[in-house]
């Protein structure tokens, strides 16, 4: 039996007695995959090791800089990592092994030119790991921050600079109050096929999302059906995701995602720039959503959001109500939202 066999009934019975953790390792949902999922890693942190074994406890031979990018031989099954009991995929890379969850899987896909885009913008994605942004559109102007791969941005103007026979994609920051220039090539523009609802014909009623806390895994439903299924990485403790019914009444396919309140003093202060895929379940901020920062699904380490992979994140955004409008960079419309479950 695979996830995809049980019943809808079968599913909620097992998430709402805690036994789904143990029905899916039974079901080998935990073994590591034979490929790995790209051709590339980024390392998210800096000062991850690799190692002469899959293991943490093996001998140590290199630590690696924030950013660098590797090759990905293989994935191959070893030690859960840093009180995940979900993750035990290892990547090989060339001399040696690191954990997946310390490396985000990119690939490096150069992007042809486009000239024109709708006078309200267009949205765009980043197809290399990583991409400066430029406070002017020129090679030798002063660079600002970092995008990363799959990172979505609202891209407002194309501009061509003719000295440096370059060309550049104008991006607007709503945190930083800013326009950026992104190199063209670092960038791909979303077509408005990929933006289209997913199953429009299935009524809105029958979509159910379900998210099982301890089992880290968000479900879909159309009906009895379950047709889809994702590990996640749900709040951790002092930032818990909510449990309850929700709805994914607000979305947005490009968020910068902050708790910097100005003066205000917080701790642990994030800023995650075009954070993609955002589809928000209560009114605090709390969303299914792209992650770049972490590739450690199956242990709560968000504050409060469910993480998912973008693909994933993706395709819930593309699936649930309301169907956010080409042209609209966010969308809010009470009660029209797909049920969401929290366990």
């Amino acid at each position: 039996m695979t996830i995809s066999q049980l019943s809808r009934r079968d599913f909620l019975k097992l998430s709402a007695s805690s036994a789904l953790v143990f029905v899916l390792s039974e079901m080998g949902i935990d073994r590591a995959l034979a490929a790995p999922p790209t051709s590339q890693g980024r390392i998210i942190w800096s000062g991850v090791p690799l190692y002469d074994a899959p293991n943490l406890s093996a001998k140590q031979l290199h630590l690696f800089g924030i950013d660098k990018v590797v090759e990905l031989k293989s994935v191959v099954e070893g030690e859960a990592g840093y009180g995940n009991p979900f993750n035990k995929a290892w990547f090989e890379l060339d001399g040696g092994y690191t954990y997946s969850g310390w490396v985000q899987p990119v690939e490096t896909i150069y992007q042809k030119p486009v000239y024109e885009i709708p006078l309200v913008g267009q949205l765009g994605e980043i197809t290399v790991p990583m991409s400066l942004t430029y406070v002017d559109p020129y090679v030798y102007a002063k660079n600002a921050h970092r995008l990363y791969y799959e990172t979505t941005h609202w891209v407002k103007k194309v501009v061509v600079t003719r000295e440096e026979k370059s060309i550049w994609y104008e991006i607007y920051d709503e945190v930083f109050k800013k326009s950026f220039y992104v190199p063209s090539y670092n960038m791909r523009l979303v077509p408005n096929e990929e933006l289209t609802m997913l199953s429009p014909e299935v009524p809105a009623a029958d979509k159910l999302i379900h998210v099982d806390l301890k089992a880290q895994m968000v479900t879909a439903f159309e009906g009895e059906k379950q047709v889809f299924s994702e590990r996640c990485s749900s709040g951790q403790e002092g930032t818990d995701t909510p449990t309850g019914e929700f709805s994914t009444y607000h979305k947005g396919a490009s968020i910068h995602m902050t708790n910097d309140q100005g003066d205000a003093v917080v701790t642990n202060v994030y800023s995650l720039a075009g954070v993609p895929w955002c589809s928000f379940f209560t009114g605090l901020g709390h969303a299914f959503h792209g992650t770049y920062w972490h590739n450690d699904y199956g242990r709560p380490r968000s504050h409060g959001c469910v993480n998912l992979p973008s693909a994933a994140s993706k395709w819930l955004f593309r699936w649930t109500n309301p169907l956010v409008p080409v042209e609209t960079e966010y969308l809010n419309l009470p009660d029209q939202g797909t049920r969401v479950q929290v366990v």
